[in-house]
């Protein structure tokens, strides 16, 4: 079993059996990450692929489900991914559902019966990093993407289907756009709807070109309760149908677990409180955070 590199998959993935479908990301420009810099993007051929689920299929149905890496794998063609899901299969009958990291670009390049197609043939969630709802913030970060197409990303998996599961990034606007980033995600989380959300916390690492802006004070991260400031908004303005709504990620300074719109107001008041004693002891100590 080959993977290429460090490798990356979504917490509630932990358990699933990790098939490298591609190596890098063909983006690779947003100025955030850093996870895929100096990996070469290639697309794995089928022949790979399929030796690599007959490797997993020795130890019979110990995992039930599978995911699709690396970073925007959802970017290769319907054809192509229906061939993976097929050799999946083929392979591993046992897999009940296939997860992949997707955005606007992977899901925008399908026809909702193309992608009807793909959930028939397994593929159960995708896991999208919108990051931010503000189009400007998104231009500053190149995301590649904007609002539009997001609303319309939720559209498409909705009609087809397929679990739509939102990463949103506290502190991505930096402090000059932390008011409107926090305000435009909540009406955008709004829109779009899905069923899954998880609000990360952005950390500047070396590796990724927003450390070179930082320290010249291009970019500044919000404070530590500033970014709770953005965390309320987003949970206060925005209104799902649905969701349940996450910030228990590793790099998040307040972990919550929740229900939207059931919880809310429990949210709103665990949130409140630590806003009001301006307390940073009731937020994670940094050396417990991590990516």
């Amino acid at each position: 079993m080959t993977l290429v590199g460090q490798v990356y998959r979504p917490p509630s993935e932990a358990e699933s059996i990790l098939i490298q479908i591609t190596e890098g990301c063909s983006h690779n420009k947003c100025t955030y990450c850093g996870m895929y810099r100096g990996k070469k993007f290639r697309v794995k051929s089928l022949a790979e692929i399929e030796g690599e689920l007959l490797e997993h299929a020795r130890f019979g149905p110990l995992q039930r489900r599978l995911f699709l890496c690396d970073g925007d794998a959802f970017v290769l063609s319907a054809r192509r991914l229906l061939s993976v899901l097929n050799a999946i299969r083929r392979a591993l009958p046992w897999i009940e559902r296939v997860g992949i990291y997707g955005d606007t670009r992977g899901v925008l390049n399908k026809t909702v019966d193309q992608l009807i197609q793909l959930k028939e043939a397994g593929l159960g969630i995708v896991y999208h990093g919108v990051e931010s709802g503000d189009d400007e913030t998104l231009i500053s970060i190149q995301k590649g993407g904007t609002r539009d197409e997001c609303i319309e990303t939720a559209s498409r998996l909705r009609e087809a289907g397929i679990i739509h599961s939102v990463i949103v990034l506290l502190g991505v606007g930096g402090t000059k756009r932390s008011k409107e980033h926090a305000v435009n995600t909540a009406s955008l989380l709004t829109m779009m709807d899905p069923p899954y959300v998880g609000a990360l916390t952005l950390t500047v690492i070396p590796e990724a070109p927003l450390s070179v802006l930082q320290q010249s004070g291009e970019f500044e991260l919000p404070e530590k309760l500033q970014l709770l400031k953005e965390l309320r908004t987003i949970v206060a303005k925005s209104n799902f149908s649905n969701c349940r709504f996450s910030s228990n990620h590793a790099s998040n300074y307040l972990p919550i677990r929740s229900d939207l719109p059931g919880d809310k107001e429990q949210v709103l008041n665990i949130i409140d409180t630590v806003l009001a004693s301006g307390d940073e002891g009731h937020l994670k100590p940094e050396w417990m955070r991590g990516l």
